[in-house]
């Protein structure tokens, strides 16, 4: 066949981009690439800091809410504020009224445990029993609290008592009768009412620790808020807060704490005020919550 007429077939350009194309590409990749970096970063950023102060604001919180409780459910008059850094209180779990007088009616005729136990502060007591139910009666090694006008009178022993036992005298009589050790309370309370102390508390010290006000190199704060119990009761009043080997933390990262306590020396006395103050700071970002609690000071 004559070539002439077939001439031979052209070859197929191969697909690609031209250098000016890719070129295009880059420079608009990068222009994307600097408008999200303006837009986005910053969303971002605020983002991740909003959930830094979420986190320490719930952790602050918390902690505040259980400092709370104990306060509200101390025993009267019983805070103490060494220093604006802790504070000192004695938690209670129960509480109740007792038989002030022997039940002149009921006991006609009775002998031993089947007479009436009133709670004679003329003398020492073994015993005495509770005229009200309670939800969590107090065991063996629990304190009653009886009276506590004076600040000082639960820390030394003087209106406190250690349980030794608890049964069930005849309906009539009471609900509970609880023993305990020989015990002479205090006279000039007609109150009627007392308070346990559980054995595993006894008296308790938050101490705000390490809390200088400053940051460490990772912007947190240096400090830590811890819960100290079971140590018993000191007599004295403290000079300062006590060291917290073994106690129980309840927030960390704390920049800075401050405790006031007002018990109102007044005319009333009836009602002191605690304001508490927890700053916390992690990543730069620092959270601050106050939070007051009025104290029942009538015993």
């Amino acid at each position: 066949m004559n070539a002439a007429l077939h001439p031979a077939p052209r070859a197929r350009p191969t697909p690609g981009f031209t250098l000016v194309e890719l070129v295009v590409v880059i420079i608009v990749g990068a222009l994307i690439a600097a408008v999200l970096s303006v837009f986005v970063r910053p969303a971002l950023e605020s983002w991740l800091a909003v959930r830094v102060r979420a986190d320490l604001t719930d952790q602050a919180a918390t902690a505040l809410r259980a400092m709370q409780r104990d306060v509200r459910a101390a025993v009267p008059n019983s805070i103490r504020t060494p220093s604006a850094q802790c504070f000192e209180l004695v938690p209670t779990r129960a509480g109740g009224r007792f038989r002030r007088e022997a039940d002149t009616v009921n006991d006609a005729g009775c002998a031993g445990a089947g007479c009436s136990m009133p709670l004679d502060v003329s003398t020492s007591s073994t015993g005495f029993d509770v005229l009200t139910a309670l939800a969590t009666p107090p065991a063996a090694g629990d304190w009653v609290v009886v009276d506590n006008q004076n600040p000082g009178d639960v820390y030394s022993g003087s209106n406190r008592a250690g349980v030794t036992g608890v049964t069930t005298p005849a309906a009539t009589l009471g609900v509970h009768r609880l023993g305990i050790a020989p015990t002479q309370f205090p006279s000039g309370y007609d109150g009627a009412r007392f308070v346990v102390v559980p054995a595993a508390q006894q008296a308790v010290f938050y101490v705000c620790s390490g809390a200088d006000g400053t940051l460490d190199a990772q912007g947190r704060g240096k400090g830590v808020l811890a819960r100290l119990s079971g140590y018993g009761f000191n007599g004295a009043y403290p000079a300062s807060c006590p060291a917290i080997a073994g106690a129980a933390v309840l927030a960390t990262q704390v920049r800075s704490c401050r405790f006031i306590y007002d018990p109102n020396q007044g005319a009333t006395q009836q009602s002191g005020f605690v304001s508490m103050q927890l700053e916390l700071a992690r990543d730069g970002e620092v959270v601050s919550l106050l939070l007051g609690t009025h104290v029942v000071n009538v015993p």
